[in-house]
């Protein structure tokens, strides 16, 4: 039988799918970091989760993200209800990271090692669904800024249920919370003492009425809000319930759901409080200090967001390469597409273990004020440097594919729109960059905690020496001369703390990552690493 010569679509040169995938067990930087925070009691949940994220997540993460978010105002009766309704993929997604302690873990299994193996978990979940992150980084954030109001207990308990409840109830009624946040207006922004909302105590008893509106009001159907307004005394921080202790829907008017960038899973909304009821966190007039312990943890998160992102969209570029055939060989073969491929590789091994390690900080804070000092000043370090690397180490991973990577079949392009989301979110570049001139001149123990990471870092390599010395002299200049060079200030420290955190983990990368990012040996595009670095090795450590 003759062939037939108009079967055009026989398809050759391509590779198979990446998934299903085992996002822990290919994760050697991941799994090397949770063993050096200590974490190693929780492998098997995180190789549990590892195969749910490179599998069924994925898979639902591209119908959360299809068909977005939907607001209903009224119902047929004309009755106001303010109810956002989601895909079932999204309401998955989140019933499984809840269960699996994404939200909560560090709570509700307060052991050694909690936090870095609930910082491993976010880091996967990410990976497979960024939307969902959003919701689920609030309600573990929340958690200690509810405990500072031993009346709010019941809230900080539900939040850290490994359950997840999508039901609009009474908070007694659920089987577990989740919580948002409202703090930004459209005349402040990150200025958020400039905030317009007012809160007026009703009499008898500690409840107030919240009388304003929220540019940013996000993950609206959450049970309770993590808001700020006026009070007499200045800005406070209050819980916003959605629903009242009697069943009655609270007084606040969702006005519009964000038409975002990318995020699209997740609803971002604007809202009208009309006499909304709120009870207070923390003392009157000390709103931005009471949820200060919840912006921190937001920035760790942003910080796992941005490496889980990079890291994905590596291990796609990766993938691709190996298997697709160019001018006689595969792309990963052609020295040029492997320089590209192996400075992804080294700069996602660099931002997870400096994520990771910042996670250790964080779990030992309680019992370390050093640590927790570090942690308070690198937080913000990560989060202006890593954040503002993904969109463009996402970009270039999509030029890895070609077209195929810009075509919405493949994640990247939904990776691509989400890259920028978290340099914005929980403040931008210079609100980070000018945090860590604030807490270096203000909190002594942050001050001293950042030269003590860097004195380690110069022990460790003589560039890194030379760079923590450079960084030295920068701090003592002018504050004013200082406060135009933050930018760059904040990039050395991100970027020594980046070297330290491989060379502590004995990485095989940290020599090409110190050389070419610190020592001039790298040019402005990804893809210029020098002459002498096996590129082959660095790959095959990247994704076996």
């Amino acid at each position: 039988m003759q062939p037939n010569r108009f079967e055009t679509h026989a398809v050759a040169n391509q590779p198979p799918p990446l998934v299903p995938r085992d996002l822990w067990g290919d994760d050697l930087a991941l799994r090397e970091a949770v063993s050096r925070g200590g974490a190693g009691a929780f492998v098997p949940r995180l190789q549990a989760y590892g195969a749910l994220a490179g599998d069924e997540l994925y898979r639902l993460g591209f119908d959360a993200n299809r068909d977005r978010p939907r607001l209903r105002t009224h119902d047929a009766q004309g009755r106001r209800i303010d109810l956002v309704e989601f895909h079932p993929a999204y309401h998955r997604l989140m019933e499984l990271a809840k269960a699996h302690g994404v939200a909560g873990l560090s709570w509700h299994e307060p052991v050694p090692g909690a936090h870095v193996a609930r910082a491993a978990l976010a880091y996967l979940h990410h990976q497979a669904e960024a939307g969902t992150s959003c919701p689920l980084t609030m309600t573990h954030a929340a958690v200690p800024v509810l405990r500072q109001a031993p009346a709010l207990e019941a809230w900080a308990r539900g939040a850290a249920t490994p359950a997840y409840d999508p039901r609009d109830l009474p908070m007694a009624e659920k089987a577990g919370l989740t919580l948002g946040m409202g703090m930004t207006e459209k005349q402040g922004g990150s200025d958020v003492r400039g905030n317009a909302t007012t809160a007026t105590p009703l009499p008898g008893g500690d409840a107030w009425q919240l009388v304003g509106h929220k540019w940013f009001f996000s993950a609206p159907m959450s049970d309770g809000f993590l808001v700020l307004a006026q009070t007499p005394d200045g800005l406070g921080c209050f819980l916003l319930p959605r629903r009242l202790p009697d069943g009655s829907k609270n007084a606040f008017r969702l006005m519009r759901l964000k038409d975002k960038l990318g995020d699209w899973s997740n609803a971002s909304s604007e809202v009208e409080f009309c006499d909304a009821l709120a009870w207070p966190v923390g003392e009157p007039g000390r709103g931005v200090a009471t949820i200060i312990p919840m912006v921190m943890l937001t920035r760790l998160d942003c910080m796992l967001a941005a490496a889980a992102q990079v890291r994905w969209a590596m291990a796609n570029a990766l993938h691709h390469a190996r298997h697709r055939m160019a001018f006689g060989r595969v792309l990963a073969g052609h020295p040029l597409m492997a320089n590209v491929l192996a400075d992804l590789a080294i700069e996602s091994e660099a931002a997870t273990a400096f994520a990771l390690d910042v996670a250790a900080a964080v779990d030992a804070g309680p019992g370390d004020p050093q640590a927790a000092a570090y942690a308070r000043v690198a937080t913000a370090v990560g989060k202006y440097w890593l954040c503002r690397r993904a969109p463009t180490l996402v970009n270039e991973a999509q030029e890895c594919l070609g077209g195929a990577g810009y075509v919405e079949e493949s994640v990247l392009p939904r990776l691509y729109r989400q890259a920028p989301l978290n340099s914005i979110w929980e403040g931008s570049g210079n609100i980070q960059c000018l945090d860590v001139l604030r807490a270096l001149a203000r909190e002594p123990q942050a001050a001293q905690a950042l030269r003590a990471a860097l004195e380690r870092a110069a022990s460790m390599d003589p560039v890194l020496a030379r760079q923590a010395a450079a960084i030295a002299g920068l701090l003592a200049q002018p504050r004013e001369e200082l406060e135009i060079r933050a930018r760059h200030l904040v990039e050395r420290i991100a970027l020594v703390l980046q070297g330290a955190a491989l060379h502590a983990a004995g990485s095989p990368v940290a020599g090409a990552f110190v050389r070419s990012r610190l020592d001039g040996a790298h040019g402005l595009a990804m893809g210029t690493l020098p002459p002498g670095i096996d590129f082959a090795a660095v790959m095959e450590r990247a994704l076996p």
